[in-house]
């Protein structure tokens, strides 16, 4: 395929819109203030529906429901083994609906079809399962108290109402990786999806309810950050706020929480992670795990390896082999199973990204490859790879969240291990080498969360996964974020005349 050139048609039936309304105690209903919004096809511009717009009065519905399942329903007071049950079912249900799921996520974010199918969807589902086991298996500990004349233990509770802010990149993953340990924990929610794409959450909020949730668990409301998502954060009924997305929002969600009842808050926030390369690297490896770092999901994706150093001795090896590659990477409409990147989600972060390539042209960065719009309708980019970047360019501080790639040589170890903490963020890094004392000594030293050697995105469901610095202050996946769903109540009582200690 041409650099440049966009595939044709799509080649799988579009999905219908089935649900436009917010999800609030077990029933779709119109918002308050009966305003709708729009939801645009990124892969040419066009509305594909009009989505209820909720507001603060909605959000205090939702969580009018929510905190009733919760101090007087039943899911937080059955057992793990009735909430896995049902956890089981909703995900049995998904399997079930995975085509129309992932068409929904494609029509809604430009994700691809395919990828959707056989790695977005049945990522959720893992998440649903893997909470679903573990519902039953929260447990608190018998404590060996300092003072003998007193027995002691702890049980852990689930939180409460909780407000889930979703990003617009992984609309499925996302969701579940939030409403998954919650649901396991046995707390209620509010998820307020992205207001780019609204549409898979609306159907999971269906799903729910076939699933046999109690009303008022799950609550879905579709909106605005500034006016929906603000109301979740600073809501006084709410207990914790889990938030994916930028650095910026997630400063904003920190104060309101702590402005109206210091709610807990878990933030995975945004990225700028390196990718060093190493003299003893296999270079066709090297390129192709750099490009996938990069490109994969349009480059919309929090710890895309958008800072590539690559130490000396195979530079411009390996420059040459990304560049090639990087031209036979097809963009297309995401309905084409055989594209490899579709469009970006909306026309602001189209433009954005866009305004990135023009400074880093403008600061002085050498443009290997790509750096254009393609075609005249939806938001396709061209991957674009930049060389002779240096710390001081717009394109190596700031997250993009686009595919554009940022080059750079080093020399030394130290010097790569430097070059990789030279950001505010601290998300996740790579490392290709051979040699293990290298691997050890820059998987130490680097100030991330996740470090991927000789590989890239190996998430794992029992991997925790969260970011050092400004990258945020939590752990999603594993029983890491299990546990930040619940909390922690000690019980004391006296001993008397027990035979042991």
């Amino acid at each position: 395929m041409e650099n440049g050139k966009c595939n044709g048609g799509a080649t799988a039936k579009l999905p219908e819109i089935k649900f436009t309304k917010l999800f609030i105690n077990g029933k779709f209903v119109d918002a308050a203030s009966g305003k709708t919004f729009e939801t645009i096809d990124p892969r040419n511009g066009e509305v594909i529906a009009k989505i209820a717009e909720g507001d603060k009065e909605d959000v205090d519905l939702a969580v009018n429901a929510a905190r009733h399942a919760f101090d007087h329903g039943p899911w937080p007071r059955m057992t793990g083994f009735e909430r896995a049950r049902i956890i089981n079912k909703y995900t049995d249900l998904i399997e079930q609906n995975i085509e129309e799921l992932a068409a929904l996520d494609a029509i809604d974010g430009g994700k691809l079809f395919q990828m959707g199918k056989v790695g977005d969807i049945p990522a959720a589902t893992g998440h649903f399962r893997y909470y679903a086991g573990a519902a039953d298996k929260i447990h608190g500990e018998t404590l060996r108290m300092t003072r003998p004349s007193l027995f002691g233990y702890t049980l852990k509770e689930p939180i409460g109402v909780v407000g889930h802010i979703i990003p617009w990149n992984f609309p499925s993953i996302m969701y579940a990786m939030k409403v998954a340990p919650a649901l396991a924990a046995g707390c209620t929610m509010v998820v307020k999806p992205a207001e780019q794409t609204p549409l898979s959450a609306l159907f999971y909020a269906h799903l729910s309810k076939e699933a046999g949730f109690p009303d008022g668990v799950i609550n879905v409301v579709t909106g605005f950050g500034p006016t929906a998502g603000a109301a979740i954060a600073s809501h006084m009924d709410i207990d914790k706020v889990s938030f994916t997305g930028s650095t910026d929002v997630g400063r904003t969600i920190m104060q309101a929480a702590a402005a109206s009842n210091l709610k807990k808050v878990s933030l995975e926030l945004g990225g700028k992670s390196p990718l060093l390369i190493f003299d003893d690297a296999d270079v066709n490896k090297a390129a192709d795990l750099a490009l996938l770092g990069c490109f994969y999901n349009k480059g919309e994706i929090c710890v895309a390896s958008s800072r590539v150093f690559v130490q000396e001795g195979i530079y411009d090896k390996v420059v040459e082999k990304m560049v090639e590659k990087a031209k036979d990477w097809t963009v297309g409409d995401p309905f084409d199973s055989t594209s490899r990147q579709g469009p970006q989600v909306d026309k602001k972060q189209f433009e954005k990204i866009l305004s990135y390539i023009e400074h880093g042209k403008n600061e002085g960065a050498t443009l290997l490859t790509g750096g254009n719009a393609i075609g005249d309708k939806g938001y396709y980019i061209e991957p674009t790879i930049f060389a002779d970047v240096t710390e001081d360019m717009k394109i190596y501080k700031d997250e993009i969240f686009g595919p554009v790639m940022s080059l750079m040589k080093f020399k030394t170890v130290e010097e790569g291990i430097k070059c990789a903490n030279n950001t505010k963020y601290g998300l996740a890094a790579g490392i290709v080498s051979q040699n293990v004392d290298v691997i050890n000594t820059v998987s130490r030293s680097i100030k991330a969360g996740v470090i991927w050697v000789n590989c890239y995105f190996a998430f794992d469901l029992d991997s925790p996964y969260g970011g050092y610095k400004m990258s945020g202050n939590c752990r999603e996946s594993g029983m890491d974020a299990l546990d930040s769903y619940l909390q922690v109540k000690s019980i004391a009582m006296p001993l008397h005349n027990s035979p042991w200690l």
